[in-house]
């Protein structure tokens, strides 16, 4: 008798707050998941984060990128942007993930720009 595996369905809110946590763990700050389903076809979630040194940044990308794998077994479609540059985005389809140096995440203010979604949780 063969039996057939079947992937079960994302659940996307729990994506976002496992990679908060993920970012949380590795000294991330100022973490911000924002409920977008109602103003955007672009994902459910984004989830924001800011750093404090081109290290860090590459060490929160690492740290999601092996969480996120580990307990969903799903690995970002994509992901744009060096530490260097102060924005780097990784792209979980539903879930995009926004990590910013300060002053960058400033600059774009995502948070004034996507202000009709809804904060799902903050973590300061």
């Amino acid at each position: 008798m063969d039996i057939e595996l079947r992937r079960l369905p994302l659940d996307t809110l729990e994506l976002a707050r496992n990679i908060a946590e993920a970012i949380a763990d590795k000294k991330g700050e100022d973490i911000l998941i924002l409920d977008i389903r109602d103003i955007s076809i672009l994902a459910d979630y984004f989830v924001i984060g800011s750093t404090t040194s081109k290290r860090q940044a590459k060490a929160i990308v690492e740290g999601v990128k092996q969480e996120i794998k580990q307990a969903f077994d799903v690995r970002p479609s994509h992901i744009e942007g060096e530490p260097a540059s102060g924005w780097v985005l990784m792209d979980y389809g539903d879930v995009v993930v926004h990590l910013f140096a300060e002053e960058v995440r400033a600059y774009y203010d995502l948070e004034g720009l996507w202000q009709d979604g809804q904060v799902v949780v903050r973590m300061l």
